[in-house]
């Protein structure tokens, strides 16, 4: 599940019906920045769904005072909580001292994957937003992380004069997208922080479009990438994803894993991305769809119809498995205006 903010503007379930309907499929969920409910909230509601419920409690004194001692013992041992699978997306603050507080809460929070955005150090112009009045950010939706962060509480209490940020929203507001959509961009040479602040776990980094970039993930030690144009949300005129896929692959495949997102909808739309030689793909919109029409149960109804579709065109293919997919299966249709075959 691709990290996608403000999931309460969809739906009151937000963040942790998502969580949840990843957690009941085994879908990576990938917890983002810009959420609107806290990391732990998240994790806490995604663990309990995973729980099988408590059995009844039995009142029958007579039955209690008749069972075993292993009955007993194995009543006293207490329940091992299950884990759902999580990631965790970053936007980059500038202060080191923040980022360190929401990587280690992170980790705690059982995130196993630290995922950072490469392309939205700031916010693009994008109209649809603004004819719309959608800026969320300014009335403290989506800054739940950094809300709940200790961290963050103590730089605007010391720039406030002790105010929390409950009482000055849009000040507070103001002061974490700073932070996170500073405009000012981070150096390569600054990844060695995130790994020191990470530890071993793996780093994958989203926003990657160009071979030359790929080519320095894997120079910096990251152990992952996402080929993304975020949804063509950021760089209007970008080039699409799919375009450049194949050719990151043959660069850097064999040297850190390559995943992809932006675009995905159907299943032949993942069988194209596997075809081409991503691990594994990132789909967001269609599950947030689902979220806003039906809470919890429609963002899984999307997820599971999604990976149902996926079996069933790999089926009509004729392949058993996603390692079989190759590109031999795909054929590039150049349209009309295409002049890629020209360049």
């Amino acid at each position: 599940m691709a990290p996608v903010g403000v999931q309460t503007a969809y739906h009151e379930d937000g963040e942790k019906g998502v969580a949840t309907a990843c957690a009941s499929l085994g879908v990576p969920f990938i917890y983002s920045t810009a959420a609107s409910t806290p990391l732990e909230a998240v994790a806490e509601a995604a663990d309990r769904s995973l729980s099988p419920p408590e059995p009844p409690q039995d009142n029958n004194s007579n039955n209690n005072n008749n069972s075993s001692s292993k009955d007993d013992e194995k009543a006293a041992e207490p329940a091992r909580q299950p884990q759902a699978p999580r990631w965790f997306q970053l936007y980059w603050p500038l202060d080191d001292t923040i980022t360190a507080s929401l990587l280690s809460r992170a980790r705690v929070a059982g995130c196993s994957v630290l995922v950072v955005t490469l392309d939205t150090f700031t916010l693009a112009w994008r109209p649809l937003d603004l004819d719309a009045g959608y800026l969320p950010f300014a009335r403290g939706e989506g800054n739940a992380l950094g809300f709940s962060d200790p961290v963050f509480r103590k730089k605007f209490a010391d720039q406030s004069d002790g105010g929390a940020v409950e009482d000055s929203v849009v000040a507070a507001s103001r002061l974490w997208a700073s932070e996170v959509f500073s405009g000012h961009a981070h150096r390569w040479e600054d990844l060695a922080t995130l790994r020191r602040l990470w530890g071993d776990g793996p780093i994958v980094l989203k926003g990657v479009l160009s071979v030359q970039d790929a080519e320095m993930a894997v120079r910096y030690g990251m152990n992952g990438i996402i080929v993304s144009n975020h949804g063509g949300r950021q760089l209007d005129g970008a080039v699409p994803s799919l375009e450049m896929l194949p050719e990151i692959v043959d660069a850097v495949g064999d040297r850190l894993t390559v995943l992809f997102d932006s675009g995905i909808r159907t299943g032949t739309d993942v069988m194209k991305a596997l075809a081409l030689g991503a691990k594994a793909v990132l789909v967001g919109r269609p599950v947030i769809y689902g979220l806003g029409a039906a809470g919890s149960e429609g963002a899984r109804h999307v997820l599971a119809s999604l990976l149902a579709d996926l079996d069933q065109s790999m089926g009509l293919a004729g392949v058993q498995s996603v390692g079989d997919l190759n590109r031999a299966m795909l054929r590039r249709i150049n349209y009309g205006g295409d002049f890629k075959p020209l360049l």
